[in-house]
């Protein structure tokens, strides 16, 4: 049986853990991303970022991009975990797991998952600059940023 899950979370996770939900015999491949605190963006240099979320709507439509990489590939699970909150440098910001069959399928899920979820789940990031004063920027087109309203 396959399955997909988004969720969000306002605490650290452990990546470890969530591979172990995506183990199965029929699967032969497992591919994950990570997405982390850099120290830099446009050459300016970061100190640290803050994820805000509308949380009905981003889960919404994150189970949504989960439940099209399951129409989409033939995979057997996919999870994908989003951090909110204020996050430091080198945290994990966003993690996706999948697991398929064959690792072409793993491989092409895991970036179909994480490229829709930057382009469509309304999750905003506000980056704290170490020279220059912090700045909203987009991520995820279905509502305007918190800065705007």
């Amino acid at each position: 049986m396959s399955q997909a899950l988004f969720q969000i979370s306002d605490q650290a996770f452990d990546p470890a853990t969530l591979r172990q939900k995506l183990l199965a015999t029929s699967s032969g491949a497992y591919v994950s991303f990570e997405g982390w605190v850099r120290d830099n963006h446009a050459g300016k240099a970061v100190s640290s970022l803050s994820y805000h979320a509308h949380p009905r709507l981003a889960l919404s439509e994150g189970e949504r991009i989960m439940q099209d990489a399951l129409r989409g590939f033939a995979i057997k699970g996919a999870l994908c975990v989003h951090r909110v909150g204020d996050l430091k440098l080198l945290e994990l910001a966003v993690w996706v797991g999948v697991s398929a069959g064959h690792r072409d399928a793993a491989f092409a899920a895991t970036r179909f998952i994480i490229d829709e979820i930057k382009a469509r789940v309304p999750i905003w990031k506000q980056e704290y600059y170490i020279a220059a004063p912090p700045q909203w920027l987009h991520q995820g087109s279905m509502l305007q940023n918190p800065a705007s309203n």
